[in-house]
């Protein structure tokens, strides 16, 4: 069976709702073995550790996405996925505790239909590229999907009165100001916190976080050495759909090193 060995993991827990509607409708089945290789591929791959989270568009309700509860990423098996609705509501009777940053996702899907999934990471390469006026630019063919450079939410922006906030995006209201500044990007980074990338698929937004931070990591090493050269937006534009029409590769490759965990 396909999908056995997320079924397995599962199956010494009581059914969640969404488990219990993916035994009913088969369509979540494949969204819901991608949601737990992709939490255990982010967190092998050191993108995310304790905290961090994916999300992915839901194939029944597209006005829905599917993400785990509130647990750490290597630790999210079949069961922890819940289901909730366009506006960070969970769907259903499922009481348990749900990410707080869940909105960052709610509010993209709404802004961003051609999203089928949404990374959030705190991976600390790219926060010194978020404080300062360094703009995280593409470096190499990996990356040209930050096109002209990553866009930098500051959380500053969104609230107003006090603007002392603790950087997490825990409303609609906050998650819309970001979804409005990464636009039509790939990533956005947000200022003393992380970034947050998107994709056609789970297998695409995980792609793109992995080379967002290893990007991250060359452009610090270029600085030092001098002026870097960074892609032409027809160089970056073209090394994007490449490396996204090949992406599975890295996708096939993680899956197997992200086996070992459990």
């Amino acid at each position: 069976m396909k999908y056995s060995w997320v079924f397995c993991m599962a199956g010494a827990m009581s059914l969640s709702p969404v488990w219990a509607q993916a035994l009913k409708d088969p369509r979540s089945a494949p969204v819901i073995e991608e949601l737990v290789i992709a939490n255990h591929i982010l967190f092998t791959q050191g993108i995310v550790d304790g905290f961090g989270h994916i999300s992915a568009r839901s194939p029944i309700d597209p006005t829905h996405f599917f993400m785990a509860r509130s647990v750490a990423p290597s630790e999210v098996i079949a069961a922890d996925i819940m289901e909730f609705d366009s506006k960070g509501n969970v769907v259903g009777a499922d009481t348990r505790q749900a990410y707080a940053e869940r909105f960052i996702h709610s509010e993209i899907y709404k802004k961003r239909p051609d999203a089928m999934a949404v990374v959030h990471a705190h991976a600390p390469s790219v926060i010194p590229f978020s404080v300062t006026n360094v703009r995280l630019m593409p470096l190499y063919h990996m990356s040209g999907f930050l096109g002209m450079g990553a866009p930098v939410f500051d959380i500053r922006d969104g609230v107003s009165g006090n603007p002392d906030t603790d950087l997490l995006i825990k409303s609609p209201e906050l998650g819309a100001k970001l979804a409005e500044k990464l636009g039509n990007a790939s990533v956005v980074l947000m200022r003393g916190h992380g970034f947050t990338a998107v994709g056609a698929s789970v297998p695409v937004a995980v792609f793109r976080s992995v080379y967002t931070d290893q990007n991250a990591r060359i452009e610090t090493e270029a600085l030092r050495l001098g002026t870097p050269q960074f892609l032409t937006a027809g160089e970056a534009a073209m090394t994007q759909e490449t490396m996204q029409r090949l992406s599975v590769r890295s996708w096939d490759m993680w899956k197997k090193q992200a086996g070992a965990i459990k």
